[in-house]
């Protein structure tokens, strides 16, 4: 009788592989984490037909559901179904390090000369900041608060946080937002039904990762108060802003303001500065941190400033990825969970919106040419389309010419 040949079972790739998929996705991948989804959906769902379309966007609704950057946790779930948890530290380590290292190596840069708000490219780059943010404001206004009931949670939560503009209203306002799109549910759109499994990992591994996350979220706060030593209130204040943070990308700006600028780690100019930086590099915009640990006005700074600041900011998404991707089924099929997140998501338009105003408008913002910069970089951007790091670029070259 014939042997009946049968198709080969498609073979996982090994963590190298991962590592260099990532690598040249974190060299290539600019424009936020929208982008960065749709590359990942070209390269793995198109391309290498690791998982069906049906579930990456039950991942990447998984990773929405989550505090943290959204891409870079999706990136951490692809690495996890094809490698365990060595290639989801593979993924995220291929997708992280060259934005860390060329934001490190700017803040090394900058702390070495001295950067002030005097320096104009500094200027420039600070202005372009205003530019971008406006733009992902407007773009995450139309897509998270398109509707009356959730352009009021936004307003009501921007109204919040220029009045107590602290880490603990920030907290306030998301949990206030979840009860308010419960509350407003008959209001809002219907979510959509049910997809494929995604899950990855066992129950035992998610109830130790997310029970790692929350004893270090309570108490790294605490022993770092206790001893007094500034690396671990560094590593407890990202793994912090990385716990509480949703919506990724420059949600994260409010929070990392109040953690470093206040205290005087980091001047409100380098700050600026730094962030408008961060627009030009490819990858997760999360990386950031990897500046300010570098130009950090305490001990240690530079790389292994950075590498702490990264580290502790990203743990996070390592550890609720791993933790509640096994979990995910039973929680997305409760309607109140899905109603709670558009009224997150709509909370999450309103921090930024206050973001918007202070510190960027605040601090960047001087006067009548510096509103007529910002506003041509915002035309480069929305109406010619040119890419973010172009219009970065041209930014710095313009503020160096001209303040």
């Amino acid at each position: 009788m014939p042997s009946v040949s049968r198709p080969a079972a498609p073979t996982r790739p090994s963590v190298f592989e991962i590592f260099a998929i990532f690598l040249r996705l974190g060299l290539t991948c600019f424009g936020g984490p929208i982008a960065h989804l749709g590359f990942f959906r070209e390269e793995f769902v198109r391309r290498r037909a690791w998982l069906t379309d049906a579930a990456f966007a039950d991942i990447v609704a998984l990773c929405q559901f989550m505090p943290g950057p959204s891409s870079s946790q999706v990136g951490i779930a692809l690495g996890l179904r094809q490698g365990g948890i060595a290639g989801a530290i593979a993924a995220w380590t291929g997708f992280t390090l060259p934005s860390a290292a060329l934001l490190c190596a700017f803040g090394l840069l900058v702390g070495r000369h001295g950067a002030t708000a005097q320096a104009g490219w500094l200027h420039g780059l600070s202005l372009v900041a205003v530019a971008v943010v406006a733009q992902a404001l407007w773009g995450m206004l139309r897509t998270l608060a398109p509707d009356r009931p959730r352009v009021a949670i936004a307003v009501v939560s921007t109204a919040i946080m220029l009045a107590f503009a602290t880490p603990l209203a920030q907290l306030a306002v998301l949990v206030l937002g979840a009860l308010a799109g419960w509350l407003l549910r008959g209001r809002l759109p219907a979510m959509g039904g049910h997809s494929e499994a995604i899950g990855a990992g066992g129950r035992v591994h998610a109830v130790l990762m997310i029970g790692l996350f929350v004893l270090l979220l309570l108490g790294l706060p605490a022993l770092a108060t206790v001893s007094g030593n500034y690396p671990l209130h560094l590593f407890a204040s990202f793994f912090r802003v990385g716990s509480l943070v949703f919506g990724g990308g420059h949600v994260v700006l409010p929070l990392l303001e109040q953690v470093v600028v206040p205290p005087h780690w980091v001047t409100p100019e380098a700050f600026i500065a730094g962030y408008g930086a961060a627009q030009a590099v490819p990858g997760p915009l999360f990386t950031f941190a990897a500046f300010l640990g570098a130009v950090s006005n305490q001990q240690p700074a530079g790389v292994v400033g950075a590498t702490i600041a990264v580290v502790a900011i990203f743990l996070p998404s390592f550890l609720l990825v791993i933790g509640v991707m096994p979990l995910w089924e039973r929680l997305r099929a409760l309607a109140a969970c899905r109603y709670a997140l558009m009224g997150v998501n709509a909370a999450v338009v309103g921090l930024l919106a206050a973001a918007f105003y202070s510190p960027l408008c605040v601090n960047a913002l001087r006067g009548p040419a510096d509103i007529a910069f910002a506003l041509v970089a915002l035309a480069l951007l929305m109406a010619a389309r040119l890419p973010p790091w172009l219009v970065v670029a041209i930014s710095a070259l313009a503020g160096y010419l001209f303040f």
